[in-house]
């Protein structure tokens, strides 16, 4: 599906970007004089609106440039774009969703230098540093998720359960979501203390960030096993769907969450926009939630009076360096303001956390449906975010091989020090190796 979207540049961006900036054949760009129109790429546009909101907000000088979206499978995108890229029908700017194949595209020469872009910009957004290669930087981040913690308030009220204050380790968290299941079940709720989505980073990403010493390079994924072990424990208990469960049913974290089926759920701070406009449109229950750090490795980096370690990856744009020479200023100029403050404060009015977040807190938690409380402003606003996947050549390969040690100890079909031991085998002799 595709949206046409007219969009207007700034003139003072077009100005400082019609520029020195010079293409990969050092040719000057200026800013086009006549209609002119780029391909922007996204995914899930009824549900995703940064997509839009950028390209809409793209609109203060120049009204003939138009920014139109193509959609793409949000669980498939990587390798739909690997294929349009091949093909030559990729879009002129693409989305780097999160730096596990950002190595693959710039090694194989997919993306167009922006080092001019990054200069340009009035302060340096979130994540760019994992853009830059050999001192060049070839994409630019528009936002910086971390993943914190969202909890029901009305479902801890029902359980007569104290709220999260950002004193928790993962034991901890185990310990209140069985308490919660229980205490909710006794009331006639039918929820979970906790919903645990499908996805390998909503274990791995957390071991990897928290635990002292671990490295994904390294081969060595022995720092995975405590937190397998603790995801194992709640879905024996009953505390969170078990992985069979949320795959042979396809549940959505957005419903769990959104429909009161889970009391907690650690999740990235994207979920926040989703949320507040699923609830403005009632496809989420009315209900009163808020954000606590998420659980910690141990008490060393708990409370307030600590910075809190999570991940989370940032999210960038890129330039298709097929891209025809007399869009290219328009492309860049389009990055630049994604980047910028104009573009951080139109996600942030959507409730997107921008890479340039520093300059929207106060608009942010201004939304209407926001939690106002302390501790959810304290979890937006500072944590220790690491990355999820470290820019290297192994990376690609060694998250896929971990996916299927994910998959594997989830469903039961193999135990915890089998499957590690597998995915380490694996990672030697078919990674790291070859």
């Amino acid at each position: 599906m595709k949206r046409a979207i007219t969009a207007v540049l700034g003139l003072g961006l077009a100005a400082s970007l019609a520029l020195t900036g010079c293409s990969s054949s050092d040719t000057p760009e200026t800013m086009p004089t006549g209609p002119v129109s780029i391909t922007l790429a996204g995914w899930s546009l009824s549900t995703t609106p940064e997509f839009k909101t950028l390209a809409d907000g793209f609109h203060t000088a120049n009204p003939n440039i138009t920014v139109e979206l193509k959609e793409y499978d949000a669980s498939n995108y990587d390798t739909q774009m690997t294929a349009d890229l091949a093909a030559g029908s990729a879009p002129d700017v693409y989305v780097q969703k999160n730096l596990k194949m950002f190595y693959t595209y710039q090694a194989g020469g997919q993306l167009l230098d922006v080092s001019d872009v990054a200069k340009g910009l009035t302060s340096s957004p979130g994540g760019l540093s994992g853009y830059q290669v050999d001192g060049k930087t070839y994409a630019i981040p528009y936002r910086q998720d971390s993943w914190v913690l969202f909890y029901n308030k009305a479902l801890f009220d029902k359980a007569k359960v104290a709220y999260p204050d950002g004193s928790w380790t993962w034991d901890k968290y185990a310990e209140v979501s069985k308490s919660l299941t229980a205490a909710l079940k006794t009331a006639g709720s039918k929820a979970t203390g906790d919903y645990q989505h499908t996805w390998q980073s909503t274990v791995q990403g957390f071991a990897l960030a928290q635990t002292p010493g671990a490295s994904l390079q390294s081969g060595d994924f022995s720092y995975l096993k405590p937190y397998y072990q603790r995801a194992l424990d709640l879905q024996t208990a009953g505390a969170q769907p078990s992985y069979g469960t949320a795959t042979t049913n396809k549940l959505t974290y957005q419903a769990e969450f959104g429909k009161q089926q889970a009391a907690m759920m650690p999740m990235g701070t994207w979920y926040i926009a989703t949320l507040l406009s699923q609830q403005a449109k009632g496809d989420a229950d009315a209900f009163d939630w808020g954000l606590a750090p998420a659980p910690q490795f141990d008490a060393s980096t708990t409370g307030t009076s600590a910075t809190p370690v999570t991940f989370g990856d940032p999210t960038g744009l890129g330039i298709n360096p097929k891209i025809k020479k007399e869009k290219v200023a328009a492309a860049k100029a389009f990055l630049a303001y994604a980047a910028g403050t104009q573009g951080a404060k139109s996600l942030a009015a959507i409730g997107i956390t921008p890479a340039a977040s520093a300059a929207v807190a106060d608009d942010f938690f201004g939304l209407k449906g926001m939690p106002t409380d302390d501790l959810s402003k304290f979890a937006f606003a500072k944590h220790d975010t690491k990355p999820e996947n470290p820019v290297s050549k192994y990376t690609a390969g060694l998250q896929n091989v971990l996916n299927d040690l994910h998959s594997a100890v989830l469903s039961g079909s193999k135990d915890v020090d089998g499957a590690i031991g597998d995915a380490q085998k694996r990672a030697k002799n078919e990674v790291l190796n070859s």
